[in-house]
């Protein structure tokens, strides 16, 4: 494969501009929902801390969601530049889902998103309410259509073929609802939830750090905790019946992911090796035996299809694939490690008297984009050398456009993407370190605080008293 060839740039392209991309709608899904929660508890208990706490982070939700939409208009524009027969290839099936996704969740999200920004003292309390759970509602319909589309590139149904070579649907429900949807939709959700999850832990510990008396801090912070704490078990759930989805629909992303290169009853779990794919073996594998063929077929004796068993040209980039599935499962056990601990501590009455903890909540922050990330990497290029799995490559798909087209307007998307999103993330990092407005719950130092509407937060005690949460 030539590194310089339009093929390769043009999923080099597509590749960045994804990544890119994809953080956004990660943090913006998980956090339009949050600010839902915050608007709906401030109407329920009248505290003015969750009334606080929304418009501390409605500002944010305002950069992440409009530089969510900026990357996302900039990849669309490639289907029709660098992937053209794609496009035309299979249109009338993606080209309706994707629309639907416009119609029914972007003009919701976009109708609604001047009324929760500006609009609390010119429509009242109840409608501000409503319009913000109709952006969270948005933000949720935009994740279903683009990822049933996603799906049904990975796990085509539904569709016939025409006399021009294009798919056209034959019954929509099937396509929509096609086999991996589900599983997709409900693991992306919940990575968004802990996504948004670890962020906003991390901006609540950098606060409590500062000031451990902060009173809207101590109730961002609990809320995330209590968000990892539940979701990061669920989310590892949701894995687990992906996972065993994909053994079913594509045994060969499931064998690189594993770096089994030999078909194998009882096959062990490779914790970590270093997947030769000239030699067709996983050097220096470290092994656990027959945990393999327990996790994917739940039978310590069930077979496991190794690489070998498809021509070498229609197996994924191993190497890849197998490194960006670990670091995907490594950030999901890290954050049900803090999740736990955050339980522990919670336990002993000791959550806003732990800096240690504070400190592996605030360097756990971007946790889960990178693992967003990672598993993007790990369903994408597994899915290689394929566009429409199993039935169209690659190769066929990518436009008949000059390398040196596409090399230019790569490294002009590089330039201008980390200037402008630089700068995005600069303002909502620097927006996250400014503490949240002191509210009418915060107590003196030494007295009862609540945590949260929900439960009561530890107690601290004077020092002559030990002090003790």
């Amino acid at each position: 494969m030539d590194l310089f060839d339009a093929l390769t740039l043009a999923r080099a392209q597509f590749a960045f501009t994804v990544s890119f991309h994809i953080i956004f709608p990660a943090f913006s899904i998980g956090l339009a929902s949050y600010l839902a929660v915050l608007n709906g508890l401030w109407l329920w208990t009248r505290k003015t801390v969750y009334l606080e706490l929304f418009n501390y982070w409605k500002k944010i939700f305002a950069l992440a969601f409009g530089m969510g939409v900026v990357s996302g208009i900039v990849m669309s524009y490639q289907f029709g530049t660098n992937w053209s027969v794609f496009s035309d290839k299979t249109g009338p099936i993606l080209g309706p889902l994707l629309g639907y996704e416009v119609l029914s969740a972007f003009f919701l999200e976009a109708g609604f998103l001047g009324v929760m920004l500006f609009g609390l003292k010119r429509v009242g309390p109840k409608l501000h309410f409503v319009a913000t759970l109709m952006v969270a509602v948005g933000t949720l319909l935009s994740a279903f259509w683009i990822l049933s589309a996603n799906s049904w590139m990975q796990t085509p149904a539904g569709f016939a073929v025409n006399e021009a070579g294009q798919f056209v649907p034959r019954d929509w429900w099937a396509v929509i609802f096609n086999p991996s949807f589900p599983y997709r939709l409900v693991h992306m959700v919940l990575a968004a939830y802990l996504t948004t999850a670890f962020v906003v832990g991390a901006a609540g510990a950098l606060h409590l750090l500062r000031d451990r008396g902060n009173g809207a801090a101590r109730v961002m912070f609990s809320m995330a905790m209590w968000m990892a704490a539940v979701v990061s078990p669920l989310q590892i759930i949701a894995g687990d019946l992906h996972g065993l989805n994909t053994l079913e629909h594509q045994p060969a992303k499931i064998a690189a992911m594993e770096g089994h290169f030999e078909t194998r009853a009882g096959a062990p779990l490779i914790l970590f090796g270093l997947p030769n794919a000239r030699a067709e073996r996983t050097d220096y594998a470290v092994e656990i035996p027959q945990l393999g063929s327990l996790i994917l077929t739940h039978d310590w004796n069930g077979t496991v299809r190794g690489l070998k068993e498809w021509p070498a040209d229609q197996r994924p980039p191993v190497a890849i694939v197998f490194w960006s599935f670990r670091l995907m499962v490594g950030f999901g056990f890290a954050m049900l490690g803090l999740g736990l601990w955050s339980l522990w501590l919670r336990w002993r009455r000791r959550l806003y008297a732990a800096p240690w903890f504070h400190r592996a909540a605030l360097a756990m922050g971007p946790s889960g984009f990178l693992a967003v990330l990672a598993g993007w990497i790990t369903t994408e290029v597994g899915r290689q050398p394929y566009t429409v799995y199993g039935l169209m490559t690659t190769l066929e798909s990518v436009s008949p456009v000059d390398a040196t087209a596409v090399g230019t307007s790569l490294v002009a998307f590089i330039l201008v993407y980390f200037t402008l999103f630089g700068a995005g993330t600069f303002y909502i990092l620097r927006a996250m370190n400014k503490p949240p407005a002191a509210s009418d719950t915060d107590l003196p130092e030494f007295e009862p605080m609540h945590a949260s509407g929900l439960m009561p937060a530890p107690v601290l005690r004077r020092p002559d008293s030990h002090l003790a949460e």
